[in-house]
């Protein structure tokens, strides 16, 4: 046990020694690294404590389990009887982030496929680039253009009354949502060690099977974590969903009906409603309510990538 000491003791003291003499501005950095990291574990400490300091006044007198999670009827600012029911809204935001995704997760990671292993390498900077472009887009615009364009074309393609219903909105998310997955996509690819690849090549592989059965393989946790930062991306857009879905508080019974979303609610109704009052308090619940969702996808996103590299 003393010679373990006397071999341990001088090492802790050299480490202690090197760590002493670093030059100043290293050790700048690291705290500044440091801090930077402890940061986004703060601010969303914070966030989550703003949520409930607002909201905790309706939770603590006013909310009713059955009615906030099971009850379609959102009325917090009737004269006869107030009802804040959000299952409408919920239904209306699962559904069309689904759908958004049905579409934007399959054509992102062709794209990002497409783009790594396919592509001319001259032309591959020029589709990153117009690919990425789409994310510079204002969420107003694509709201513009949910109801000039797309609208219009879903009544004339399917003959229905109007355009402006859950699937112009996921149209208009997966839209949104593809920039991210393909650019995190087509990192996860790019990531993938060229020994695979020439291995594969080396015995007989076509660029195709080298896709599908190296790559796909070698980059699924890259690929999966792409597809589930898309379903964050939709589940917390506000505006464009705004003014694509129609904004009817109803449950859908099919992709032509119109709906709401709960962020898109929080955006139409907060201005109105008077700070502190049920109205109010109620629409923080909400966002409480999406705090939680957007937990719950990163969590399912780390276990199920950690559970993958196990």
């Amino acid at each position: 046990m003393e010679k373990k000491l006397e071999t341990t003791a001088p090492l802790a003291m050299e480490w202690r020694q090197k760590k002493s003499n670093k030059p100043l501005s290293e050790r700048v950095i690291e705290f500044i690294i440091k801090a930077a990291g402890l940061s986004s574990i703060v601010l969303i400490i914070a966030i989550l404590f703003f949520i409930l300091k607002e909201s905790a006044p309706f939770l603590v007198s006013k909310f009713d389990f059955k009615e906030f999670f099971l009850s379609t009827e959102w009325y917090p600012a009737s004269v006869v009887k107030v009802r804040y029911g959000i299952l409408a809204l919920l239904v209306g935001t699962i559904l069309v982030t689904f759908i958004s995704m049905l579409i934007a997760v399959p054509l992102g990671l062709a794209c990002a496929f497409y783009i790594s292993e396919f592509c001319h390498p001259q032309l591959r900077e020029i589709y990153k680039i117009l690919i990425e472009f789409l994310a510079a887009i204002p969420s107003v615009v694509w709201g513009f253009i949910a109801i000039m364009m797309i609208n219009p074309l879903i009544i004339y393609s399917f003959n229905v009354p109007i355009g402006l219903n859950i699937l112009n909105a996921s149209i208009i998310l997966a839209l949104m949502s593809l920039p991210l997955i393909v650019s995190v996509g087509e990192d996860a690819l790019r990531a993938v060690p060229e020994t695979y690849r020439e291995a594969a090549e080396g015995m007989g592989a076509t660029k195709w099977e080298v896709a599908t059965r190296v790559l796909l393989p070698a980059a699924k946790n890259g690929l999966m974590a792409a597809a589930l930062l898309g379903v964050g991306r939709a589940l917390g857009e506000t505006m464009a969903v705004l003014m694509a879905t129609g904004h009817s508080i109803q449950i859908p019974e099919s992709i032509f009906d119109p709906g709401r979303t709960l962020t898109a609610t929080i955006a139409a109704e907060l201005g109105e409603s008077p700070k502190g009052g049920e109205h109010y308090q109620s629409l923080f619940a909400i966002g409480l309510v999406l705090f939680i969702l957007s937990f719950i996808v990163n969590l399912t996103a780390d276990y199920l990538i950690r559970g993958k590299k196990k």
